[in-house]
């Protein structure tokens, strides 16, 4: 038995020293804390070290900065701008529009961009676009929205979209019900129906510069007033400058 006691006696600095190591471990698996921060590695979620998707015949990889003592430098670093008409925006678009947020993104990214359903949308100018964009996006400048409907070049982007022009519907001749009560009552002026067709349009997901800018708000207002339905639009209100903000990756075209 005093050998026993002198054996365990020689072991309790051993016994607790490993106790001081395991604790903390056994703590973070018990809260869930996600032990590998503890290591410098960055991730978009516990589960989601990175994301990636297939996209015009190339795997796009979307992951975070993983210099932890990354900042943020250039314009996107400013937090003041002339207001107006660097305005605040609100929290989303009045019609039905959703606003989604940069896991949104990456999923629509992994989903309908990768299937075709979908369009991932810089609606900045091409200035903007050439300095860095997020990867996936297509630029189409929010000024595209407001040209006649005639136009060609606003016809072939509706075209991107799996939006098509509907053809001559004929003009049905009024009823006599229709034309007794159209005696009495007031001229209103004619509905003018839209001259597209969406049934097959693509789901959108829109942004810009960040949570001051408005080109993609106007992006959207001028597709909603073509027709295009509220359902498959989607607002990213947080632009580049919360894209950035995150550490996550842009890309620069042609390099």
């Amino acid at each position: 038995m005093t050998g026993s006691k002198h054996t365990m006696a020689a072991l309790l600095p051993f016994i607790t020293a490993i106790t001081v190591i395991l604790t903390p471990l056994a703590n973070a698996e018990e809260s869930g804390t996600d032990t590998t921060t503890q290591t410098g590695e960055v991730r978009i979620l516990k589960s989601m070290p990175y994301a990636e998707f297939k996209y015009q015949g190339r795997t796009i990889r979307i992951e975070r900065n993983q210099n932890q003592d990354n900042m943020i430098t250039g314009g996107f670093a400013k937090t003041s701008r002339k207001c107006p008409p660097f305005c605040i925006k609100p929290i989303s678009i009045p019609g039905g529009v959703s606003t989604v947020g940069e896991l949104e993104v990456i999923q629509f990214m992994k989903t309908q961009l990768q299937r075709g359903t979908g369009v991932l949308i810089d609606a900045r100018t091409p200035a903007w676009h050439a300095k860095g964009t997020i990867p996936g996006s297509v630029n189409i400048p929010f000024t595209i929205f407001s040209l006649p409907q005639d136009d060609i070049e606003l016809i072939e982007t509706l075209k991107i979209f799996g939006v098509v022009e509907k053809g001559p519907e004929p003009e049905a001749e009024p009823t006599l019900i229709e034309k007794i009560k159209a005696m009495f009552e007031e001229e209103k002026p004619p509905v003018v129906p839209s001259k597209w067709d969406f049934t097959q349009a693509k789901e959108l997901v829109l942004w810009c510069n960040g949570i001051w800018c408005g080109q993609s708000p106007r992006a959207i207002k001028g597709l909603m007033k073509l027709g295009y339905p509220a359902e498959k639009l989607h607002w990213y209100r947080g632009g580049m400058q919360v894209w950035l903000i995150l550490g996550l990756n842009i890309e620069v075209p042609g390099e």
